[in-house]
């Protein structure tokens, strides 16, 4: 029987999972239950050692003499700290060492308890990775548990071998050892040969319903990767936004998986994802209900950032390594059902999307600078919020958006200093509270003769207009929308901005003339201004017609 504590569970089950067969244990009652655990589980050979300084020496000696990593389990308070010296020489020797501490409580840190000092951090200069793992109370602090613990076992095989630390607070009781069986973890491997390894190719082949999504990437690497991407996409299901893709057409992801709905055969077995963020909160829901048997996340960094929720393997290559073998594999014919069929479901959400004609709004203005821009050399600069989805329905152009963090300022800075280091017309799409947080960057000293701002104007931040639930709270305009009156113009005039207004169609056709005119000289901007009830009606609208 196992202890009934899920953290120290999750850990000894994870320590199995990655082939850790040897640990050092050290006296006390905070770490009797992972001392019991370890103890308990067939797999692992455990020693006893009371001096901490000497156990930590004991771990890195096994560690040498196996070539594999070893355990140094500890109670909470200064025995942490007694395995310094230890840790410093396997650090330097390139020698695996796992020290898992237990630790009391957060909230008792610091409080006078016995056996009590901040533990985190405590050798940060020495771990490859350091991890205090939560104690769980629903399935999301379980999953956060479990990818801590693999975080730290993944790191601990970089830079040819280091030490990591796992700090394990536990509550009491601490000694009720009820658990008949340790649960099945999700092991994530980590593969840092700076390739795409073959065994994952061949795997991919043969998976039924193989599926690649492509977070964010740079601009240069998108427009390198489309041919590769373009290749893949006739065999293999790829789904990716403007700000992975520049392939010249959107992939309509959000109406697909609205049509999709419930239905788990579209889900994928064999997931393999490249890049960083996403837009989509749906494409982010879907793939963490998912449940691929295998699911890669690629990067070059070795870090588990895991939007998937499913990770069960972590690949140290680049993008390009990685689609460019899977572009070029014999994928058998098991897959060509899934792939025709989330085909017929982008083609005629893509065609609805064609068809379907809003009225005067803020999806009119960027669907039709689209109709326009689509078929120009220029680039496009998106502002975050609504600016960003709207972009992502029309654009076929690759979309430079700010989305690492995803925050509302700098957006019009950014495709400032674009605009100065290119010769086409740079298009900047932006909202109004995102415009006026940065109106600064028209009047700063950089060159911006080729930009062209559309400004989404409906009087305060319109995407709150489309929270279900908040509408119900009066506070919503004035403190959380932040509705407002302003306008553009004046920052224009006092900057030399040409500007134009739109409030209706009529004008907002001849604005859009304007704006992309291949004659027009000088920074432009067309402010469109539209009622926010009805952008979030059109929006809406869109989405339910079916």
């Amino acid at each position: 029987m196992y202890s009934d504590k899920e953290n120290v569970n999750i850990l000894t089950a994870l320590l199995l999972a990655h082939g850790v067969r040897h640990a050092v244990v050290c006296p006390g009652s905070r770490n009797a239950p992972i001392t019991h655990n370890l103890c308990e589980a067939k797999d692992m050979e455990c020693c006893s050692v009371t001096d901490e300084r000497s156990a930590g020496f004991v771990a890195l000696g096994m560690a040498q003499a196996l070539g594999a990593p070893v355990v140094v389990c500890v109670t909470s308070g200064s025995a942490l700290i007694n395995t310094l010296p230890a840790v410093v020489e396997a650090w330097y020797q390139h020698v695996p060492i796992i020290v898992v501490s237990a630790d009391r409580p957060e909230a008792m840190i610091g409080q006078l308890q016995g056996q009590t000092l901040p533990q985190q951090e405590t050798l940060k200069a020495f771990w490859a990775r350091e991890v205090s793992l939560p104690e769980p109370h629903d399935e999301m602090e379980r999953w956060y548990c479990n990818r801590l613990v693999n975080e730290a076992l993944c790191a601990m095989g970089q830079l040819g071998g280091r030490p990591v630390h796992i700090n394990v607070p536990i509550s009491e009781p601490l000694f009720n050892f009820t658990t008949p069986d340790l649960p099945n973890e999700r092991r994530i491997g980590l593969t840092d040969k700076h390739v795409w390894p073959n065994e994952l190719t061949a795997a991919f082949c043969l998976s039924c319903r193989p599926m690649v999504v492509m977070g964010q990437l740079q601009g240069g690497m998108a427009h390198r990767l489309s041919e590769s991407v373009m290749k893949l996409g006739k065999k293999v299901v790829v789904l990716g936004e403007q700000l992975s893709i520049d392939c010249g057409e959107p992939c309509h992801i959000d109406d697909a998986l609205m049509a999709i709905g419930d239905d788990e055969t579209f889900c994928p077995d064999f997931l393999v994802y490249v890049g960083g963020t996403l837009v989509s909160k749906r494409l982010k829901k879907f793939l963490q209900h998912s449940r691929p048997r295998r699911c890669v996340v690629v990067n070059d960094s070795g870090e588990l950032t895991d939007v998937t929720m499913n990770a069960t393997d972590v690949v140290v290559c680049t993008a390009e390594q990685a689609i460019g073998s899977l572009a070029y594999a014999n994928l058998g014919c098991s897959a060509d059902s899934f792939h025709d069929r989330w085909k017929e479901i982008l083609d005629r959400c893509a065609k609805r999307c064609r068809h379907f004609a809003p009225a005067y709004s803020q999806m009119m203005a960027v669907r039709s600078l689209c109709e326009l821009t689509n078929g120009q050399d220029c680039c496009m600069q998106f502002a975050n919020s609504s600016a960003v989805r709207l972009g992502l329905l029309y654009s076929a152009h690759y979309l430079y958006v700010n989305r690492g963090v995803n925050g509302i300022e700098g957006s019009l800075s950014t495709a400032v200093g674009f605009a100065s280091e290119k010769d086409v017309p740079v298009y900047c799409v932006i909202g109004d509270l995102s415009f006026f947080y940065d109106q600064n960057a028209l009047w700063n000293g950089v060159g911006k003769k080729n930009l062209r701002v559309v400004m989404l104007n409906n009087g305060g931040g319109g995407i709150f207009h489309q929270l279900h639930g908040l509408e119900n709270s009066p506070y919503r305009d004035c403190f959380v929308s932040a509705v407002h009156t302003a306008s553009a113009k004046g920052a224009c005039e006092a900057t030399g901005v040409d500007y134009k207004a739109a409030r209706n169609e009529e004008e907002l056709r001849e604005g859009i003339d304007w704006i992309t005119s291949p004659h027009a000289t000088g920074p432009l901007l067309l402010e469109v201004f539209t009622d926010a009830e009805n952008d979030a009606r059109e929006y809406e609208k869109y989405f339910e017609i079916r």
